[in-house]
C-alpha cells in the first residue's frame, strides 16, 4: 500500500469515527429531548388545566368570573388529549359542568366534577410514570451505546497511533542506517521493504546506486593502486628521509633514504608500532621523542642533528608535521597520522662553516693592520713628534674613531666565528662581582659624560664572587651598558643592579631611553638584526654574542621595555 493511501485511510478512519460518535450522541440527545417534550406538554399542560379547574370550582358559587376560568381551562384541556380514556372523562367534566352551569349550589354535582378531574389528574400522573420509564431506558441505552461505540474508536485510533507511524518511521530510520554505512563505503549495504508503497520504489533505486557505486569502487580499484604505487615510488625517490605513521604510531611508509639512514631493513618498519621500531634502534627513538612524549619540548630549529651515514658525517634537519583531513560532508578536521621528515642539510652545514672559516682567517688578518694604522693614530698624536693643526687633528680624531670602530667589528666577529667553530674556551673560576662592574663602568665612562648621563650601581652586600668567565661576561656587560649610553637621552640616569635571584645572580641594566618596540622583543638577540629607525652604527653582533657567552655558561638573558619609558636588559649566572 502506498504511503499516501495509508495515510488517507488512517486519517479518514479517525475522521469517519468522529463522524460516528457525533452522528450517536445527537440522535439519542434527540431522543431524550424527545420524550421529555412529550411529558412536558402532553401530561404536564393536562395537570396544569386539572388544577386550575379544581381552583375555579371551589369559588364559582362566591365569583361569577370563575365560571369563565373554568370554562377555558376545559377548552384547553379539549385540546390536549393525548392519553387513552382522557377523552371520556374529559366529557364527564364537560357534561357534569353544563349541569352545574344550571344550578351552581349543588354539591353533589360539584363532587361529582372533582371525581372527573381527579380521574383525569391520575391518568396524566401513570402516563408521566410510563414515559420517565422511557426517557431512562432511551439514557441507558444511549450511554451503552455510545460507551461501545466510543471503546471501538478508541481501540481503532489507538492501533493506528502505533502502527502508522513506525510504519514510515522505521524504514527511514533503516535507510538512514543504510546511507550512513554507504557513507563509510560499505557499498554492499542494501534495504529490503516489502510492498509496493513509496519506500518499496527508493529501496530499488537505493539498490541500484549502491550496486552502481560497488561496481564503481571495484572498477576504480586498479587506478587506485596504480596511485598507491606511484606515491610510493615518488616517496622512495625523495632525497629526504621520510617515514609515515597513521593515528595508532603504525608505520604505513618509509622511503630508501629514511633506511639508509637508520640501518634497517623495510620489514622492520612497514606494520609495526614506531616506539617498537624504536626499541632497538637509538636514531629512531631519538626522532620519535617528541611523539612519544608530548611534554618534551621541540628542539630549537637551529640545533641539528649529526648523524653519520656510510662513514661520513652528516646533518640533518628534523621536521614532524600532523596529518589532519577534512572528511566530505563534515565540519571538524580528523587526525590521520603523522609524518617524520629528515633534510639532509649537509652542503649548507659545509658552506656555513666554510663562510665561518673564511670570516674568522680574514677578521685575524685584519686585525695587524688595523692595530698598525691604530698605533700610527698615537703616535700623530705625540706632541713629540710634532704639531698638527685643527683640520689634521680634526682628521686624525676621525681615523681614531674609525680604528676603534673597526677593531670593535673585527672583535665581535672572531667572538662569533669562535662561538659557531665551538672552539670557544670558558675560563671559569671565582670573579668579584663590583671589580667587574667598576671595570664595566670605567670604561664606559667618557662614553657616558659626553652625553652627560649618569651611572648608577648596586650591588647585593651579600654577593661578593660569582663563578664565571670574567673576560666574557664583562664584555657583555660592557656590550648591554654602551648600548644603554648610546640610546638613552641626554642628562638621564642608567642603573646597574646585581642582585640574587633565586639562587641565580642576576646583572641588570636600566637606562632611560625611547624603549623597544614589543614586535621586535624577541628578535632583538638575533644576528644582524638591528631595530628599523636606530642609529647607523653597529653591527647587530653584540647582543646575539652575549646571548651565547651567556647560555655557554649556563644562564639566561632577557629584555623587557617600555615605550618611551626606557628598557632593562638582564642576564642571570647561577651562584
Amino acid at each position: 500500500m502506498k504511503i499516501k493511501t495509508k495515510l488517507n485511510a488512517g486519517v479518514g478512519l479517525l475522521f469517519l469515527m468522529i463522524i460516528i460518535l457525533s452522528a450517536l450522541g445527537g440522535w439519542f440527545i434527540y431522543q431524550l429531548k424527545k420524550d421529555t417534550q412529550n411529558i412536558l406538554v402532553a401530561n404536564y399542560n393536562t395537570l396544569q388545566y386539572s388544577r386550575n379547574m379544581l381552583l375555579s370550582l371551589e369559588e364559582i358559587e362566591r365569583d361569577p368570573f370563575s365560571v369563565k376560568e373554568f370554562q377555558k381551562n376545559l377548552n384547553l384541556q379539549s385540546q390536549n388529549i393525548t392519553e387513552s380514556g382522557e377523552r371520556e372523562a374529559t366529557r364527564n367534566i364537560i357534561s357534569h359542568f353544563s349541569d352545574l352551569n344550571k344550578n351552581r349550589h349543588d354539591a353533589n354535582l360539584k363532587s361529582v366534577i372533582r371525581k372527573d378531574i381527579a380521574e383525569l389528574m391520575q391518568l396524566n400522573m401513570n402516563a408521566i410514570q410510563i414515559k420517565s420509564g422511557i426517557a431512562n431506558t432511551t439514557a441507558e441505552n444511549a450511554i451503552a451505546v455510545i460507551s461501545v461505540a466510543g471503546t471501538l474508536c478508541f481501540l481503532i485510533a489507538f492501533t493506528l497511533m502505533i502502527n502508522l507511524p513506525s510504519n514510515i518511521a522505521n524504514p527511514i530510520r533503516e535507510l538512514t542506517f543504510s546511507i550512513h554505512q554507504i557513507a563509510q563505503q560499505n557499498y554492499r549495504e542494501r534495504v529490503r521493504f516489502e510492498g509496493n508503497s513509496e519506500f518499496g520504489e527508493l529501496a530499488k533505486s537505493f539498490n541500484t546506486m549502491a550496486e552502481k557505486l560497488q561496481e564503481y569502487s571495484e572498477s576504480r580499484l586498479d587506478k587506485i593502486l596504480k596511485g598507491k604505487k606511484r606515491i610510493e615510488t615518488l616517496i622512495d625517490n625523495m632525497h629526504d628521509a621520510v617515514i609515515g605513521i597513521d593515528e595508532n604510531r603504525k608505520v604505513l611508509f618509509v622511503n630508501d633514504q629514511a633506511l639508509k639512514i637508520t640501518g634497517l631493513k623495510k620489514d622492520h618498519f612497514i606494520g609495526k608500532l614506531i616506539q617498537d621500531v624504536a626499541v632497538g634502534n637509538d636514531l629512531v627513538r631519538d626522532l620519535i621523542r617528541e611523539i612519544i612524549d608530548p611534554l618534551i619540548s621541540k628542539k630549537a630549529d637551529s640545533e641539528l642533528l649529526k648523524i653519520f651515514v656510510e662513514g661520513k658525517e652528516n646533518y640533518f634537519e628534523k621536521e614532524i608535521l600532523d596529518i589532519n583531513v577534512l572528511p566530505t560532508g563534515e565540519d571538524d578536521k580528523r587526525f590521520i597520522g603523522q609524518v617524520i621528515m629528515l633534510r639532509n642539510v649537509t652542503p649548507f652545514k659545509e658552506l656555513d662553516l666554510a663562510k665561518t672559516h673564511f670570516l674568522g682567517t680574514v677578521s685575524h688578518e685584519f686585525k695587524t693592520p688595523i692595530s698598525s694604522i691604530q698605533m700610527g693614530v698615537q703616535l700623530l698624536e705625540n706632541e713629540r713628534i710634532g704639531n698638527l693643526n685643527d683640520e689634521q687633528q680634526k682628521l686624525v680624531l676621525g681615523i681614531k674613531d674609525d680604528t676603534i670602530r673597526l677593531l670593535k667589528i673585527t672583535g665581535e666577529l672572531l667572538n662569533l666565528t669562535q662561538l659557531e667553530t665551538g672552539v670557544v674556551e670558558l675560563n671559569i673560576k671565582p670573579a668579584e662581582i663590583k671589580t667587574m662592574v667598576e671595570s664595566v663602568i670605567a670604561a664606559n665612562q667618557s662614553a657616558a659624560d659626553f652625553k652627560n648621563i649618569s651611572i648608577k650601581s648596586e650591588i647585593d652586600p651579600n654577593l661578593k664572587f660569582i663563578n664565571a668567565d670574567f673576560e666574557k661576561t664583562s664584555w657583555v656587560l660592557s656590550n648591554i651598558l654602551s648600548n644603554a649610553i648610546r640610546y638613552s637621552y641626554e642628562n638621564s640616569n642608567i642603573e646597574i643592579c646585581v642582585k640574587n635571584d633565586q639562587n641565580q645572580i642576576q646583572f641588570s641594566v636600566k637606562d632611560q631611553g625611547y624603549g623597544i618596540e614589543e614586535q621586535y622583543l624577541d628578535k632583538v638577540f638575533t644576528r644582524y638584526f638591528r631595530i628599523p629607525g636606530t642609529k647607523a652604527d653597529g653591527t647587530g653582533l653584540g647582543l646575539s654574542i652575549s646571548k651565547e657567552f651567556i647560555e655557554a655558561q649556563g644562564g639566561k638573558i632577557s629584555v623587557k621595555s617600555e615605550i618611551g619609558v626606557g628598557s632593562i636588559f638582564y642576564f642571570s649566572l647561577k651562584a
